[in-house]
C-alpha cells in the first residue's frame, strides 16, 4: 500500500541557522505548526549529516511535515561539516557531534514557541546519535524513536558482526569518505560556499582507515556503544527495525537492559521507516509516532504505555528473492524480553536435523570454498536506499557448497520466537576461523529460503592448539518465524560468506563434533498476545515539489571464469537524475568483488561513486575510489579523492595503507 498524503500541498517550512558557543553555525530546516497542539509546543529534532536542504529533502518533508500538521515542532539539522553547516565532519558519531547536539537541544527548548521538551527521531545514523546523545542526558531531551540503531557499535553493527569483517561495512565507509566533501550550496551560504568546500575537501580522509586501525574491540568503538551502560540513558526509548535489517537485535537488548520506559517493535522490513517498509506490509508508522510524541512531550494519555513492551512480525512462507522478496505473517506482542518458549533441542547428525542425540561419532570437517554465498545478498539490503537486488535469492546454490542438516518434512508447524544457538565442541585449522550459520526453511519445491544466520569470527582459546577440540556457543540473529507443515527445516554450516564476509587469508577450516553438537531454537512465548489492535494505513504530509529527469537503474551480476576459477560479483547503479528547483542532483555508484575458490588471500573489493550537484553557472562533481585486497598478509587499502568544478579538477589526492586482521 502506497502513502497518503494528509495535504495535496507539502507542508510549509523555513530554513534556519542555528549558533553554537563555538561561533560554529548549524544549518537546519523547521517546520512548525500551523494549528499547534498547546500554546507552545515540543519538538522533534532528526541529527544526521545528510544535506536537508536537497539529499534528504523530499522524505523530511513527508516525515517532519506530518508531525507538524498534527501539532507539534519538527526540525532537521546538518551536522558541523555537512550541508550548509559550517565547520568539519570527520567521521562517524565523535563526540563533538554529541557535544553540538546537547547545545542544539538546549537551544531549542529555550525557544519562546517551545514548551521546553524535545524529543529525537531517526533511521541509521540518526537511530544511533539518539541513543548516543539520550546517554549524554540533556535535560530538556524527554524521548526518543531510535530506527533501525544498535547499542554496540563492534560487535553489531555494519562493520564487524561477531568479530567478521563486514564488506557492507567497506562499502559504507567509501560512501560516508565520498560524503565528507560535498560542497555547501552556494544558494543557501552565498560566496563563501567555496572556502567552506576546499577546507573540506583538505581535511578529507578515508574513514575506512580508522575503523581498519581497530580490528578489535576496544576504546574506539566503545564511544557511543550504549551497551557499556545502558543507565546512562534516562529517557524513554521506543526503538523500532525489522527482521530483514541488520539491526533486529539491538531492539531485544534495549528491551532486556534499559531501566526506562521503553516499547519495542521489530516488522518484517529492512533499513527503513515502516510507513515505506519492504518487503512486508506497510503500516502507518507516522501515527505511532504522535501517540508516542503527545505521551511523552505533551503529557496526553494515548494509551501507548498501557500496551505490551515489545510487539513482534512472526514471519511465514518467505519467498526468497534478491529485489522483490515476499513474506507473509501477523503480529503478536510479549510484554517484556526476555520472554522465550521452551526451546526446541535440535542434535545435528549424519546431514540430519533431528531431536533424538546424536549417533555419529566421526568429527564432522567444514572448511567451503570461497564463492560461497554469492547469492546471500548484503548484509543489510538497501541501507543506501533505492531499490537494488540486496535480499538474499534461493540459497540452494549457496546450500550445495555448505554442510547442511535437514529436520524430515514437518507435520505440524514451527514456530519460532528469540535467538536460536548453536552449541559445539569444535577444533580450528589455524589460529582463528569465521563460522556462518544458516537456518533456512526448505520448501515442497527445494526453495531455500534464509530466516536467520549467525556470523562469528572465532578465535582459539589461549592455551589450545591447532586441531584442538574445545566448547563453544553460536548465537544466531533473534528472529519471529513458522515454519509451515509439508517444509524442512535446515541448518547450513560454513567457513566462507562471500561477498557479505571477509575472508580468512588461510587456514580457516574447523572440525566439529555431532555428539556434542546441539540446536535450540525458542518456541512461542506463553505471554505472547495474539489478538493487538491493527496499524492504520501508512499516511504522510505531501512530499516537497521534484522533478524526476532520469530514472534510476540497478544491476547485480555475478559470474565464473570457468578458466581461472575465479569468483566475480559486480554492483553498478546510476542514481535518479532530479531536480529540486534550481538544483539537479545525480550521480552513480557502484562495487567489485573477486576471490578465487580456494585462497582467501586473494579476495579484493572496490568502492566508486559520482556525485553531481548542479545550478545554472555552477557544477560540482565528486569522484572517490576504494580498493581493499591482502599484500604481504596485510590489509591494504587505496582510497583516491578528485573534485571538480566546471569540470575543472580542483582538488586530487591518493591514500595507502596496510592492516593487520
Amino acid at each position: 500500500m502506497d502513502n497518503t498524503y494528509l495535504s495535496p500541498e507539502a507542508a510549509p517550512y523555513q530554513q534556519i541557522t542555528i549558533p553554537l558557543a563555538d561561533g560554529t553555525i548549524l544549518t537546519a530546516r523547521l517546520w512548525m505548526p500551523e494549528k499547534p497542539a498547546a500554546r507552545k509546543v515540543p519538538v522533534v529534532m532528526e541529527w544526521i549529516p545528510y544535506r536537508q536542504s536537497d539529499n534528504t529533502a523530499v522524505g523530511d518533508s513527508m516525515v517532519h511535515g506530518y508531525f507538524a500538521m498534527n501539532g507539534i515542532a519538527a526540525i532537521r539539522v546538518d551536522l558541523r561539516g555537512s550541508g550548509n553547516s559550517d565547520g568539519l565532519l570527520h567521521d562517524e558519531y565523535l563526540k563533538q557531534e554529541q557535544d553540538d547536539a546537547c547545545e542544539v537541544i538546549a537551544w531549542l527548548a529555550a525557544q519562546e514557541w517551545c514548551n521546553g521538551n524535545v524529543g529525537i527521531i531517526g533511521i541509521s545514523w540518526g537511530g544511533f546519535a539518539g541513543l548516543q546523545i539520550a546517554a549524554r542526558r540533556p535535560p530538556a531531551l524527554k524521548a526518543i524513536i531510535t530506527c533501525c540503531s544498535t547499542d554496540d557499535r563492534y560487535s553489531d553493527d555494519v562493520h564487524f558482526m561477531g568479530g567478521g569483517l563486514l564488506v557492507d561495512g567497506m562499502q559504507w565507509g567509501s560512501g560516508l569518505f565520498a560524503q565528507l566533501g560535498r560542497p555547501a550550496d552556494p544558494a543557501h551560504v552565498g560566496d563563501r560556499w567555496r572556502e567552506m568546500w576546499l577546507n573540506r575537501l583538505e581535511n578529507v580522509e578515508p574513514p575506512l582507515a580508522s575503523w581498519f586501525a581497530h580490528m578489535e574491540r576496544d576504546a574506539f568503538w566503545q564511544h557511543g556503544s550504549v551497551c557499556e551502560n545502558f543507565d546512562d540513558i534516562q529517557c524513554a526509548v521506543y526503538a523500532v527495525t525489522g527482521w530483514a535489517d541488520g539491526y533486529s537485535d539491538p531492539v531485544l537488548r534495549l528491551m532486556e537492559n534499559l531501566n526506562v520506559p521503553r516499547k519495542g517493535m521489530i516488522g518484517p522490513w529492512t533499513h527503513m521507516y515502516p510507513n515505506w517498509g519492504v518487503p512486508g506490509p506497510k503500516i502507518g508508522f507516522l501515527e505511532e509516532c504522535m501517540r508516542w510524541w503527545r505521551h511523552w512531550l505533551l503529557e496526553e494519555k494515548t494509551g501507548i504505555m498501557d500496551e505490551p513492551m515489545l510487539r513482534l512480525w512472526v514471519g511465514e512462507d518467505l519467498k526468497p528473492h534478491a529485489r522483490y522478496p515476499e513474506i507473509g505473517g501477523r503480529w503478536i506482542a510479549v510484554p517484556q524480553w526476555p520472554c522465550e518458549g521452551s526451546p526446541a533441542t535440535f542434535h545435528l547428525d549424519d546431514r540430519t536435523l533431528s531431536s533424538a542425540p546424536a549417533k555419529a561419532i566421526r568429527p564432522v570437517r567444514v572448511d567451503t570454498v570461497q564463492g560461497l554465498g554469492a547469492y546471500g545478498g548484503e548484509w543489510c539490503p538497501l541501507d543506501g536506499g533505492g531499490d537494488g537486488p540486496e535480499f538474499h535469492a534461493d540459497n540452494r546454490p549457496d546450500d550445495g557448497l555448505s554442510v547442511c542438516f535437514d529436520t524430515p518434512v514437518l507435520e505440524e508447524a514451527v514456530e519460532l520466537v528469540g535467538i536460536p544457538r548453536l552449541k559445539l565442541d569444535l577444533a580450528l585449522d589455524g589460529p582463528k576461523a569465521t563460522v556462518i550459520v544458516r537456518l533456512n526453511e526448505i520448501g515442497e519445491d527445494g526453495t531455500s529460503a534464509r530466516v536467520t544466520l549467525a556470523i562469528r569470527r572465532i578465535t582459539r582459546p589461549e592455551g589450545v592448539a591447532a586441531g584442538e577440540r574445545f566448547s563453544y556457543e553460536i548465537p544466531l540473529k533473534g528472529v519471529a518465524y513458522k515454519f509451515r507443515p509439508g517444509r524442512r527445516i535446515r541448518v547450513a554450516l560454513s567457513t566462507t560468506y562471500w561477498p557479505m564476509v571477509w575472508p580468512e587469508p588461510s587456514k580457516g577450516g574447523i572440525t566439529f563434533y555431532p555428539e556434542a553438537t546441539s540446536f535450540l531454537l525458542p518456541s512461542m512465548p506463553e505471554a505472547a498476545v495474539h489478538q493487538l489492535k491493527e496499524f492504520g494505513p501508512p499516511v504522510s504530509a505531501a512530499p516537497i515539489p521534484s522533478e524526476d529527469l532520469v530514472p534510476g537503474t540497478v544491476s547485480r551480476i555475478a559470474s565464473w571464469d570457468a578458466v581461472t576459477e575465479e569468483m566475480r560479483l559486480i554492483s553498478a547503479s546510476e542514481r535518479k537524475t532530479y531536480k529540486l528547483g534550481e538544483l539537479t542532483l545525480g550521480g552513480r555508484g557502484g562495487h567489485g568483488y573477486s576471490v578465487m575458490p580456494h585462497d582467501g588471500s586473494s579476495a579484493k573489493a572496490y568502492f566508486e561513486s559520482v556525485q553531481r550537484y548542479e545550478r545554472p553557472g555552477w557544477m560540482i562533481r565528486l569522484e572517490t575510489r576504494s580498493d581493499v585486497f591482502w599484500e604481504d598478509g596485510k590489509l591494504i587499502l587505496k582510497a583516491r579523492y578528485e573534485a571538480f568544478e566546471n569540470d575543472t579538477s580542483v582538488f586530487s589526492r591518493e591514500w595507502r595503507q596496510g592492516f593487520d586482521y
